[in-house]
């Protein structure tokens, strides 16, 4: 258990998992399917080693983006043809959005994929960081950087399930409503994998 009564993170699990399941919007809602061809994207999922207790880092997407404007995302977008894998995509993007040089990563592992309604097929990798952590933010892409404990995503509770209606039909989706912040979409369904991975409850 951590210091605050949260179950403790195993984070050899990460090195051991290997990815099983694709998981998506779907999961919730079986009919959610996506609207497009699938197009490849890769996330980078980011555990900053702080002293006082490991965080999850993320961004806050700036209000103008033609996609998902406005909501809390990992850093990381499509597979370009230059890139030799999703992995090294996933770096790319990092170092575009945040500005953290990609030696600075230490990769230990990939969740399952992850397909979203908007059509992209997602490969989220998890990697650590040590602080001191120099980050420089793309201001047209993103509009601020924060961190939330994970100790929060691991606790007994989380994630919520939530509902909503849409045309009239009834939706489902989970959250992490952390604060003033409210993570939900394709960035809690990853923490929600996440989570299962590091407590040993992933199917």
């Amino acid at each position: 258990m951590s210091g605050d009564g949260s179950p403790a993170a195993d984070l050899e699990r990460l090195r051991q998992y290997r990815p099983r399941l694709s998981r998506g919007d779907h999961d919730l809602n079986p009919d959610l399917k996506p609207l497009v061809a699938l197009r490849p994207a890769a996330v980078l999922v980011p555990i900053v080693r702080r002293p006082e207790g490991d965080t999850i880092l993320l961004t806050l997407r700036t209000p103008h983006l033609n996609a998902h404007a406005g909501q809390i995302a990992f850093p990381g977008g499509g597979v370009d043809p230059g890139d030799p894998d999703p992995l090294a995509a996933a770096l790319r993007e990092t170092e575009e959005e945040i500005g953290l040089p990609r030696q600075k990563v230490e990769v230990v592992g990939r969740l399952d994929t992850y397909v979203s309604r908007t059509g992209f097929e997602i490969q989220p990798f998890v990697g650590l960081l040590t602080p001191p952590l120099e980050t420089a933010p793309d201001p047209f892409e993103v509009a601020e950087i924060f961190e939330v404990p994970l100790a929060f995503i691991l606790a007994p509770g989380n994630p919520k399930r939530h509902r909503i209606t849409v045309q009239g039909v009834e939706r489902q989706y989970w959250a992490f409503p952390y604060r003033d912040r409210y993570v939900w979409g394709v960035t809690a369904g990853i923490l929600r994998n996440l989570r299962d991975v590091l407590l040993g409850t992933a199917e």
